[in-house]
């Protein structure tokens, strides 16, 4: 049973505390994930505060998150600035997602109950008509929806909780990806073809569509990137806004 939280005031503050840290995280890294904040762009703190309409201390705390996931990085004395676009990064992370979400995919297939199956369905429909109307932000949620469906049916939380941690490092490379329409599109077909191998319970067939899914956006990241070489130090770049 929930705790009544209500009932004690400080169980009320510490509530309150937790749940402005979890939303000014969730904020900064949607932020940074739809170019809001641009690669090698410095965010300060005030600034981000101000944006957010919040103090401080949840901004720094949630930029020290960020930057134990590799999304922003500190400079000592110069304070906090997003990370740059990596494609030996983006390789590496998806070459551990391979390893993990193979694995989750195979225990969750057959598993799966007729409401997890329902939901990635709605997934789908949801993802079609946000590349329609070029929402990435409700694309890049409702393909988050149908992915998790299957990791989390592994049953194993902690595998499930470091697929999302590569997930939230690398979400500003899948809005990249989202913005070109047939990429979107490739997506899409490639989501319904995952969906009938999970709904004929084939885990091989679907762990091998998810590779490559993931390969096909891997491949077009890459080239899409800037070469390391061309990319600024970040005192070079505009500071935030």
């Amino acid at each position: 049973m929930a705790a009544d939280l209500g009932s004690d005031p400080a169980t009320l503050s510490l509530h309150k505390i937790v749940t402005v840290q979890h939303a000014t995280l969730s904020w900064l890294r949607e932020q940074i994930a739809t170019g809001r904040y641009e690669p090698l762009q410095q965010l300060r703190q005030e600034t981000v505060a101000r944006d957010f309409g919040v103090s401080v201390p949840p901004v720094r705390e949630a930029l020290k998150t960020l930057e134990a996931e590799g999304q922003v990085v500190y400079y000592p004395r110069r304070g906090y600035f997003v990370a740059k676009l990596s494609a030996a990064e983006l390789a590496e992370t998806y070459t551990i997602r391979d390893l993990l979400e193979s694995e989750a995919t195979h225990r969750a297939v057959g598993a799966l109950d007729d409401d997890d199956l329902k939901r990635m369905r709605a997934a789908i429909k949801e993802m079609e008509a946000a590349h329609r109307s070029e929402d990435l932000a409700a694309m890049t949620a409702a393909n988050r929806r149908f992915h998790f469906t299957v990791f989390d049916g592994a049953g194993m939380p902690r595998m499930a909780e470091m697929i999302r941690v590569l997930w939230d490092s690398t979400d500003r490379y899948r809005s990249v990806y989202y913005a070109t329409a047939e990429h979107r599109r490739r997506v899409n077909a490639e989501h319904r073809a995952i969906m009938a191998a999970v709904a004929d319970g084939d885990g091989t067939a679907a762990a091998t569509l998810l590779t490559e899914h993931r390969h096909h956006a891997l491949d077009a990241l890459t080239r899409s990137l800037p070469r390391e070489d061309d990319v600024p130090e970040p005192g070079r770049v505009q500071r935030g806004h």
